[in-house]
This record gives structure tokens, C-alpha cells and sequence, in this order.
């Protein structure tokens, strides 16, 4: 990965694919960076798309800064890795947290998206069902002191955050907590991003202004982001269509990966063929 001047920061970020395909910005959750995606699912990816994958400022390998953030202020970020790469538009895809952000995206860069999918994402209206006391509970507990208590922390969280057993995802849970680890963590950076979803209220009006195509996919028996968060968001971006994948809880299976992959390569290739 490589460090780049985007605006006020430099990100730590992954351009990696078909370079002969559209741009694809991915944009991770809280926490997470861009090795959260895994090799695995973004080599399914690459197969289509020319994938942007980076660290979050605050966490990773991009910069550390002080004070508060907003999603409005991650989302200025994304814009100005684009503009660091000299693409001026993309196709964005963000997950929960980074479903925010690319929503941001939309409202205040629109010329900048070329096509929007929102995953296990919600809008910020503070009507919306509210997380499991689990899911709260495992996100806000103290961090974790060692090693050892970082990788049971990470097992545990995966565990809930899933919602059943997939056996192939756990096998792999130690050897992502391994790399997530070894890249470096900063719970601080961490909670400056919980508060940021917190401070940063409701987007459900401004998604009304939203024109890219849009695609949400959301898990129905998600813990972290209840299922009428996907649903908000696609009733409040005009022509959104929602994919609801069942037994999806706030994470990505791997057996689930077919149906996802699927759907957002459909969904961009729809929108390119629109645009041209």
C-alpha cells in the first residue's frame, strides 16, 4: 500500500484490478482498513473493476490527527483521493460507517460518483430501530490490553456481528486479526469515529438529492444496523433499489459472496450503460 497527500491528510491506500475497468473507491466501516475487505473478496472485484481500497483517517497506516471528525470531513477525504489519483469520478461502495460516507459523497461531490452501493448502511434518522444491546455492547467495551485479548476481542465481535455460525469466515478470523494487528491499532482514532456517527445526525432529507444510480444491500437479521436502515435509505434515494439478503446479519459471509458480487457488478455496469 502507499501513502498519498489527500487534502489535510495522507491515506494509506490500495489501486489494484482490472486497469482496464471503471474505477471502483471502496470504503470501509469504523475501524476498519482497507485490509478489512480481505484478498479474497476483492480479488473477485479486480476481476471487473480498477479497485481503490484505503485506510480511514485515524486508523492504519494514514494519518493520525487529533480532535473531532464527521462523516462530512470523510467523505471530503474520499473526494480528495480521488483527485490525488486524477480520476474524477467513480463508482463508490461503502460499507456500514463507510456506507455513510459514500452517501456523503453523493449529496456533496454527486459529480464525483458514478454509481452508489450502500451496504448494511442506514441514513442517520433517529426514528430508525436502534442496535441489539449485544452488537452495542461488544462495539463499546474497553479495548483490549493484549495481543492475546485483541484476537478473542476479534473472534467474539465477528461471532455476534454475523449472527449464526459460517464456519469458513471463523477459520479465517485468526489470521485477519493476525494482519489487522500487525498493521497497527488506535483505539482512539476508533472512538473519534463512533463519535462522528453520532455528531453528524440524519442525512434521510439530503439523500433526496442524490442522482446516481443507487444500490442498497443490507442483511435481514442484522444486529448493528437493524434492517429498516437499508430500507430507510433506499426510500429516500430516488429510484434506490434494495437487495435485503436474508440471514445476513452485519457482516459478509463468504457463502453470501456470489449474491453480493453479483448484484454490484450489475448494478455499475446498469449505470454505466444509463450514462453513455
Amino acid at each position: 500500500m502507499t501513502l498519498i497527500d489527500a487534502g489535510d491528510v495522507k491515506l494509506d491506500y490500495e489501486r489494484s484490478g482490472n486497469t482496464e475497468g471503471p474505477p471502483l473507491l471502496l470504503i470501509m466501516g469504523m475501524s476498519g482498513t482497507a485490509l478489512h475487505w480481505g484478498e479474497a473478496f476483492l480479488a473477485l472485484l479486480r476481476e471487473d473493476f480498477d479497485v481503490i481500497a484505503y485506510d480511514h483517517r485515524g486508523v492504519g497506516a494514514s494519518s493520525r490527527l487529533e480532535g473531532p471528525v464527521r462523516i462530512r470531513q470523510m467523505a471530503d477525504d474520499a473526494a480528495a483521493l480521488l483527485s490525488a489519483l486524477e480520476l474524477d469520478t467513480a463508482h463508490v461502495m461503502g460499507i456500514s460507517m463507510g456506507g455513510m460516507i459514500a452517501q456523503e459523497l453523493a449529496i456533496s461531490y454527486p459529480q464525483r460518483v458514478r454509481s452508489l452501493t450502500s451496504i448494511m448502511s442506514t441514513t442517520g434518522n433517529p426514528k430508525l430501530s436502534p442496535p441489539t444491546r449485544e452488537a452495542v455492547a461488544i462495539l463499546t467495551a474497553p479495548p483490549p490490553a493484549t495481543k492475546d485479548e485483541y484476537f478473542a476481542r476479534f473472534a467474539k465481535t465477528w461471532k455476534v456481528l454475523r449472527v449464526g455460525n459460517f464456519p469458513q469466515d471463523e477459520a479465517l478470523d485468526r489470521a485477519r486479526a493476525e494482519r489487522n494487528y500487525e498493521r497497527g491499532l488506535n483505539p482512539a482514532g476508533v472512538g473519534r469515529q463512533l463519535r462522528a456517527i453520532l455528531a453528524s445526525g440524519s442525512r434521510k432529507e439530503r439523500l433526496a438529492s442524490v442522482k446516481a444510480p443507487t444500490l442498497v444491500i443490507h442483511g435481514a437479521i442484522d444486529p448493528l444496523a437493524p434492517p429498516d436502515g437499508g430500507k430507510d435509505t433506499a426510500a429516500s434515494i430516488p429510484g434506490a433499489k434494495l437487495l435485503m439478503i436474508e440471514g445476513m446479519g452485519h457482516a459478509l459471509p463468504i457463502p453470501m459472496w456470489p449474491e453480493i458480487i453479483d448484484a454490484i457488478d450489475k448494478h455499475a455496469h446498469a449505470a454505466a450503460a444509463k450514462a453513455a
